[in-house]
């Protein structure tokens, strides 16, 4: 069994050899800036992992997991330019470092290419890997447009906001998981179950990142607190604070919420103090640790020797145990 460092490597490498800028320049510069700036790889990792449990050699498995995490990019340069934000990983966001235009058409041509990738899947499951992954390219699309549809409304209720990050997050790693199960010769049962493990811990993974927004550590989760929070987004947090408080606490969220001239610091410490008052900390880490706890239980059914799973819970605990 490889580790997920080695799988993280191998893919690194492939990507980094796959992609030569060529004519029209405008075009493809692009895709190479997005790909080249690196990160978790975590949709193409678990993929390959998945494939790892069943086949040694996962290099068969290189090119579809390349689409995926093709894709993911994709759905990034689309949803920076959607939010206007100038920064990524540290870097400018193609819309910035280029225009609009070029984010556009450079996500678009990622799109297809990310189809041809995932095309090189072999041919005896094509159809069904083809057909998920368009399934899952739908089901994300449908997932942000939920996300931008409740910065308008108003009464956006925890499951409302848990089936928007399935859609938005979790469908990608548990199609990455399913597509390496398929290729690499699982049973059904088997490539079902790591799809609902993908599932629940790509909800964990979200609820995290939501987390870490507010009571990470600035000088270890590489930016500043509180995005989410300035900008009124409803996440688990929010969504928890306003069912749960009382009317004074509600009055304030909801003048704060309102209020469009503020010391951002001001509006984080009275939105974070409101929080701690109800317990919301507590209760989103106890909703992470339920995915958390049916994913674990969803992997120890999938019918592989225990000691071929040990990287897959590994790199999971990482994952939820991780600071940025």
């Amino acid at each position: 069994m490889l580790t997920a460092n080695q799988i993280h490597d191998q893919i690194n490498t492939y990507i980094s050899g796959s992609f030569l800028v060529h004519a029209p320049e405008g075009l493809y510069a692009p895709i190479d800036y997005v790909l080249s700036m690196g990160g978790k790889r975590i949709r193409p990792v678990l993929m390959l992992m998945a494939y790892n449990l069943y086949k040694e050699d996962v290099s068969a498995a290189l090119a579809p997991a390349t689409g995926i995490e093709i894709f993911h990019n994709y759905t990034l340069l689309h949803d920076d330019l959607m939010d206007r934000a100038d920064m990524r990983r540290g870097k400018k966001t193609v819309h910035k470092e280029w225009n609009d235009n070029t984010a556009i058409l450079s996500g678009d041509a990622m799109l297809v290419l990310a189809y041809q990738y995932i095309a090189k899947a072999p041919s005896a499951h094509l159809k069904e890997i083809l057909d998920l992954f368009s399934m899952t390219a739908l089901e994300v699309c449908e997932g942000q447009q939920y996300d931008v549809d409740f910065e308008h409304w108003n009464n956006v209720t925890e499951q409302d906001y848990l089936e928007m990050i399935r859609l938005k997050t979790a469908v990608l790693l548990a199609a990455g998981l399913k597509m390496g199960a398929i290729q690499g010769g699982a049973l059904q049962q088997d490539a079902d179950l790591l799809y609902d493990f993908g599932i629940n811990i790509g909800q964990a993974f979200q609820l995290k990142d939501d987390f870490l927004d507010v009571y990470g550590d600035p000088a270890v989760f590489g930016k500043n607190i509180g995005g989410d929070i300035l900008c009124n987004k409803k996440t688990y947090m929010m969504i928890k604070a306003l069912e749960l408080s009382d009317d004074t606490q509600k009055a304030e969220l909801d003048k704060w919420m309102r209020t469009t001239t503020f010391n951002p610091e001001d509006k984080i410490s009275a939105v974070v103090n409101i929080y701690n008052e109800i317990g919301i900390k507590t209760r989103c880490e106890n909703k992470m640790r339920e995915y958390y706890d049916n994913a674990m239980c969803g992997l120890e059914k999938v019918s592989v020797e225990k000691e071929k799973k040990n990287e897959l819970t590994n790199l999971v605990h990482d994952l939820m145990c991780r600071k940025n």
